[in-house]
């Protein structure tokens, strides 16, 4: 699967796609999240990351521009570094604040206004755009490599209709 769409009717609709999400995960992803602001991306990762089996609190990283996580994939320990880079001035200080290294094959990156570092953040390997619809969201994923593909593959979800 390359394109996935769904409305989701409310807040649980959002957690449910971040727990799908959570177990479709793979070492190595990198994820932008487009959309508004209040359109629910830092909602969506918060669901996300809890789902994947982080205990604590997942605050915005709109200030301090990264928060790092620590969860298991499959038994292994694997770092996710969600980014916020809303604030950022230029493209130029994602390279100075030394994020590309960030992106490998190990972490899995999640990237708020992603469009505020290009043309030097690294590319997708899925996209995913929120918009506000009502009372709820649409949401749309997009896979952009094979990595993307494989998650998508693995995505299982099917929204309340």
């Amino acid at each position: 699967m390359q394109h996935f769409k769904a409305h989701l009717h409310d807040e649980a609709g959002t957690n449910a796609l971040g727990a799908a999400l959570a177990r479709a995960l793979l070492p190595g992803l990198s994820i932008h999240l487009h959309g508004d602001l209040g359109a629910g991306k830092t909602a969506l990762t918060r669901a996300l990351l809890h789902a994947a089996g982080h205990a604590g609190s997942v605050k915005s990283p709109t200030y301090t521009l990264s928060e790092p996580y620590r969860i298991e994939l499959a038994g292994r320990a694997v770092n996710v570094i969600h980014f916020d880079l809303y604030r950022m001035a230029s493209a130029e200080e994602f390279l100075d604040a030394g994020f590309r290294e960030e992106f490998n094959g190990d972490n899995i990156c999640i990237v708020e206004w992603p469009e505020k570092a290009d043309p030097v953040l690294p590319p997708p390997d899925l996209r995913v755009f929120l918009h506000v619809a009502g009372l709820g969201r649409d949401v749309e994923l997009q896979a952009l490599s094979d990595l993307g593909l494989l998650c998508l593959d693995r995505l299982t979800f099917a929204p309340n209709l």
